[in-house]
């Protein structure tokens, strides 16, 4: 399925359904009085989070979304019947902002959590609202209010606990298919990883973190080159980067450090709170380096970047080093839960809520 993280949406509210202006005629009743009923409410429009979904491709070729208008009232006293709400489901980690103002009007981050997009428009009156004993026939009504109307601009935010972040070809496909289930396209080629990945790491029982992988960052990705900086967003709500730089790269005139310098510099050009982020520096494809050169060449590049954060060793192609990778992880991001605690409820399944407490009468 296409990965779809953007979309640009129409809704519509219903507007309300008029009042009715209607008096009771029988026989042998000749003043029956006023029986007009009020107009129906129309339906509104609502977005709802839901896990089981994974992109916005649903809205990119479904843009307009209108609810239904509410029925007039009629006599007899009867109301006219509201109209039922619209339910948009989207992912979770979409951020729904106003397309004309670009004011963020909700983030749905729960599943399960509704936000009220556009309301629907009140009813009319019909002249039995306006009955009274000193007006006792009439003949007043209102037709119905109208329904909200917006254009609205949806982005897809993943909600994922580490990101990964390195140049095409670093590895980050294969690692982050060496340490879960997920199972992206893995090629001897630049630019195989075309939208995020998530997978879910198992580092015990109980014990487990969400990895994004997204397509890699090359020099002058702010400029457009490569995919550009499209695909960064999905790594704001990371607790942790996990900088992944190919110590063996294919051309022997790659410098590693100039690349991971080039990514670093993109990363502050995008947003300095992403850069900002705590990061982690982790060297792949040790496999390819002779035994006896790997701690030398790995302590010459953390030298030449002035690196002083966590240095890893791995091989994510050989499965060498990554336990004490996903522990140091895993401590890292349980850590972070503890100290600012984040509504998440991917793992777990939705509770009834607790019915309200008896109140003396």
């Amino acid at each position: 399925m296409k990965f779809v993280d953007e979309a640009t949406i129409d809704v519509s509210a219903g507007h309300g359904g008029a009042g009715c202006v209607s008096f009771r005629r029988e026989k042998f009743i000749p003043f029956g009085g006023p029986n007009g009923g009020d107009g129906g409410r129309g339906g509104s429009v609502w977005a709802i989070a839901d896990r089981n979904i994974n992109t916005l491709i649903d809205y990119r070729y479904a843009r307009r979304h209108e609810a239904r208008n509410g029925e007039p009232g009629r006599g007899s006293d009867q109301f006219g019947a509201a109209s039922p709400d619209i339910e948009l489901r989207m992912p979770v980690g979409t951020m729904i902002s106003d397309a004309e103002t670009g004011e963020l009007l909700v983030e749905l981050l729960e599943h399960g959590q509704r936000a009220l997009l556009v309301k629907g428009g009140d009813g009319g009156f019909g002249n039995l609202h306006f009955k009274t004993s000193t007006n006792r026939s009439p003949r007043q009504k209102t037709p119905g209010w109208p329904g909200e109307a917006k254009k609205l601009k949806l982005e897809l935010r993943v909600l994922a606990d580490v990101g990964l972040l390195g140049m095409p070809n670093a590895g980050k496909s294969t690692f982050i298919a060496a340490v879960s289930n997920a199972r992206p396209k893995i090629a001897d080629y630049p630019f195989t990883t075309l939208h995020p990945n998530l997978g879910v790491v198992r580092v015990g029982p109980e014990r487990s973190f969400v990895v994004a992988d997204i397509p890699g960052l090359i020099e002058g990705a702010s400029e457009g080159a490569g995919l550009g900086h499209q695909f960064l967003r999905h790594l704001q709500r990371t607790r942790l980067l996990l900088h992944i730089v190919d110590a063996a790269p294919f051309d022997e005139g790659v410098d590693p450090v100039q690349q991971a310098k080039a990514i670093v510099a993109e990363l502050k050009k995008y947003d300095p709170k992403l850069h900002a982020k705590t990061r982690w520096l982790v060297f792949n494809k040790l496999d390819m380096v002779p035994e006896e050169e790997r701690e030398k060449r790995v302590k010459e590049y953390v030298r030449r970047l002035r690196w002083k954060g966590p240095v890893f060793s791995i091989s994510a192609l050989a499965r060498e080093g990554l336990q004490p990778l996903l522990e140091a992880i895993h401590a890292h991001v349980a850590a972070e839960q503890r100290e600012k605690p984040l509504p998440d409820l991917r793992f777990v399944t939705p509770t009834e809520p607790a019915p309200p407490a008896a109140t003396d009468a």
